[in-house]
């Protein structure tokens, strides 16, 4: 058994595991695993940031643009809390990430002696976030700990685990048992009785509607197999957007969906909560059946259905269109193109973010990854950006983490140098990171970022004066020269008014191969707001 401290036991287990780079920050907690880092730096890329929220959200990045694990590490207390917002983005998007933190010193645990960093409970705090979290008492420990972390992060519903080692014990040594990769959980057999009965019901149905949410992101080829072969529209919002290419004639955005909705018959799910049609489209359509086919059985539990599935999406769409009869319904496929052309002229007042997005669209190639953020241009996108591949719209879901778009979009870039990736945020969000171009700048990552300014956080501005006399509270906000900010860090930046100034700024941008920045200068008063596009049963 080859001897070991804590932070080399910790740092070869992650090798086993595929993990090749780890965004970190240090602090005296961890020196021992930093120090392990370094000295397996030939092997293992270290990216360290100058806000621990953005060590974590560049891993939510790696891992929602990839769907592997990604890791990160950071000192505990005030360190760990820092990037809750990411783990909680990555428990509501179920992305792998690993959080490695420290503690106190072994002997100070739960004693509330006021040690540096301590936190009440961290571990008990962890665990209410997070799909799992554990502790290393010793380095004897850790390659055990290290793999059920990864198995549990990638088996079934995926999503975030922590572990964290006391301070002591990442420099203590000991014999240390290697442990390789433990097989994920086996996946439910998808029930054949059950599959049966929805093949009946979608053979009897005259209007079937497919969804499809971020758990169909692997099964792509399954869905569009039993789309065609029923002809049901496959509908999508945020993080199934482009489980079927929206070129694709059963391709649906929310729009087009709900035009088809007061007849639909049956709506078939595949991992998704369902939250658009059951909360924004008001009253359901009469005699409506509901099919949810889900890997979590909780899910089952969460919304009455008239069928419930406990299956991985791709098992169920291969083993359900195996048994589906074959329909061409000339008719039916007139309804839905039908459906796809009217919205695409209805969404066009959605102006001038629309505008922006066909620029952006227009630019980025057909391998691109669009980051989005909680700003109008983000907002429009979920409906009016086409997306042709899964995991090219990297969101923070239902989350809607403001600040999220631009350090997650480092991380994806780190997953894909070789990809051109295009993060947008607004002048609000931006700011909750931005410091980080030098991070940026230092490792190399060549994001292009399109900041909107518009001196405020714009949705809220909006809100506040349509919903309270006019008045607004906290929503205005005063902004630095964004072209000199850029310039600070060295990063090459354009300010544009304009689509079509933004076209030929992104042309550049994306030429430039090194980290860019375009400021769109905008005016909250002249937006369309979205809504009713995305909530139209909210008004």
């Amino acid at each position: 058994m080859p001897k070991m401290t804590g932070g080399e036991a910790i740092v070869d287990s992650l090798l086993r595991h595929g993990i090749d780079t780890i965004f970190g920050l240090p602090g005296v907690q961890v020196y021992g695993l930093f120090d392990a880092f370094a000295r397996n730096a030939n092997r293992l890329r270290l990216i360290n940031a100058r806000h621990e929220q953005t060590t974590a959200y560049m891993a939510l990045g790696y891992a929602c643009a990839t769907g592997k694990p990604a890791a990160y590490a950071v000192v505990p207390g005030p360190g760990v809390l820092n990037t809750t917002a990411a783990l909680a983005t990555a428990w509501g998007v179920n992305a792998p990430v690993l959080c490695l933190t420290g503690q106190v010193p072994s002997a100070y645990i739960g004693r509330g002696r006021g040690q540096l960093h301590e936190l009440p409970d961290q571990l008990a705090t962890l665990k209410t976030l997070l799909k799992h979290a554990d502790r290393i008492e010793h380095p004897v420990d850790a390659p055990m700990k290290v793999a059920r972390a990864f198995q549990e992060m990638m088996s079934g519903r995926r999503g975030p685990a922590s572990l964290e080692m006391p301070w002591d014990q990442f420099t203590a040594t000991a014999e240390v048992t290697p442990q390789d990769p433990l097989p994920t959980f086996a996946n439910p057999i998808p029930d054949p009785e059950k599959i049966a009965a929805l093949a009946k019901m979608m053979n009897e149905a005259k209007a079937p509607m497919i969804w499809v949410g971020g758990g169909a992101s692997d099964a792509s080829p399954e869905i569009l197999a039993l789309a065609e072969k029923t002809g049901a529209p496959v509908v999508s919002f945020r993080g199934g957007r482009g489980v079927v290419d929206d070129r694709h004639p059963l391709g649906l955005t929310i729009p087009a969906g709900y035009l088809l909705w007061p007849k639909t018959d049956l709506l078939v799910a595949f991992g998704t909560r369902l939250e658009v049609p059951t909360t924004r489209w008001g009253k359901m359509p009469d005699g409506l059946k509901i099919a949810r086919i889900d890997i979590d059985p909780i899910e089952m539990r969460r919304l009455n259905v008239s069928l419930g599935i406990v299956a991985d999406t791709a098992d169920a769409a291969r083993a359900l269109t195996a048994m589906v009869s074959a329909r061409a319904d000339g008719a039916r496929a007139a309804e839905i193109a039908k459906a796809k052309a009217d919205t695409a002229v209805a969404i066009q007042k959605v102006q001038p973010q629309l505008s922006y997005i066909e620029a952006i669209r227009d630019v980025l190639p057909e391998n691109g990854i669009f980051c989005d953020e909680m700003t109008q241009v983000g907002y429009v996108s979920w409906f009016g950006m086409p997306f042709h591949s899964p995991r090219s719209l990297i969101t923070s879901g239902f989350s809607g983490t403001l600040g999220a778009g631009f350090p997650t979009a480092l991380g994806v870039k780190v997953a894909f140098p070789d990809r051109p990736v295009v993060a947008v945020t607004g002048d609000g969000g931006f700011l909750f990171g931005g410091t980080d171009l030098a991070t940026a700048v230092r490792h190399g990552i060549n994001l292009v970022t399109v900041v909107f300014n518009n001196s405020a956080y714009g949705n809220v501005m909006r809100d506040q004066l349509r919903m309270f006399d006019g008045r607004e509270s906290g929503s205005a906000l005063s902004n630095p020269d964004f072209q000199t900010f850029a310039k600070a860090f060295g990063v090459q930046s354009w300010r544009v008014t304009d689509a079509d100034g933004l076209r030929v700024a992104l042309k550049e941008a994306l030429a430039v191969n090194a980290p860019t920045l375009i400021e769109v200068m905008t005016d909250i008063g002249k937006e369309y707001a979205p809504w009713e596009f995305i909530a139209p049963a909210r008004g």
